[in-house]
């Protein structure tokens, strides 16, 4: 028997590319911070997010174990935006040119969420654990924010670095939530003059580090002298099978 024709309509469907899966993360984001953006930081529970990401709370529990959690994955969107941008045209700029572009790439990643986040963040305020784990996740993210601009992470003062930038944010940020301007003038200005400041500091603990790199070698080479000391020591009352256990 013949085959009758496909017919257009379905040609066109069977043509017509699948549309991509939603992200459930990012969903689940999402809904918090549109419950956020109109219910009380503490008023919003877990099955309210669920539901409104159109997930069950099962599902949900695979993606985030707690609502913080959930918060801290907004840090993740805005890390993604920012390292899928490119920084190359930016290397021969001071370290100065690199951190604004970097924050404000950040800020515009951020953009669609601030009404969510200026409700929240007077409750997180008030809550230091919440704080402390925010924390740790921003000195993740922003490690490779530097990195992926070519400034030194990993280096002696890397960790000075990171936390600066770190705080830096997180002054901004305080303006930028207020800042309804379109220009964002006043989160810019704040932030020019915020590192300005940060210019100044680093200078001087990169002269602190420089004038005392004699006296840490010094230090370092009387502890090694100490270990080898005491190990010398402890293989004398022990014998050769000390040394053959380690």
């Amino acid at each position: 028997m013949a085959r009758k024709p496909a017919s257009p309509k379905a040609e066109s469907a069977a043509a017509k590319p699948a549309a991509p899966k939603p992200d459930p993360r990012r969903a689940v984001i999402n809904a918090l911070f549109r419950l956020a953006a109109n219910r009380s930081w503490d008023e919003i529970e877990l099955p309210d997010i669920a539901r409104e990401a159109g997930l069950s709370l099962a599902e949900m529990r695979g993606l985030f174990p707690s609502k913080l959690a959930i918060l801290g994955g907004l840090g993740r969107i805005a890390d993604d935006a920012v390292l899928a941008g490119n920084s190359d045209d930016l290397m021969e700029e001071s370290y100065k040119e690199r951190v604004f572009d970097l924050v404000m790439r950040r800020l515009d990643a951020l953009a669609p969420y601030k009404p969510g986040l200026r409700a929240v963040m007077p409750a997180l305020r008030r809550d230091p654990l919440a704080l402390a784990a925010l924390g740790r996740n921003a000195v993740n993210s922003w490690r490779y924010m530097l990195a992926s601009a070519g400034i030194p992470t990993e280096d002696s003062l890397g960790a000075v670095r990171v936390r600066g930038a770190v705080l830096l944010m997180s002054r901004v940020a305080e303006t930028w939530l207020d800042d309804d301007e379109p220009e964002l003038s006043r989160t810019m200005a704040k932030l020019d003059r915020e590192l300005k400041s940060a210019g100044r500091i680093m200078a001087r603990v990169e002269d602190v580090h420089r004038l005392t790199a004699p006296l840490r070698g010094l230090a370092r080479a009387l502890c090694g002298g100490r270990r080898e000391s005491r190990r010398e020591r402890m293989r004398s009352e022990e014998g050769d099978g000390y040394a053959t256990a380690i």
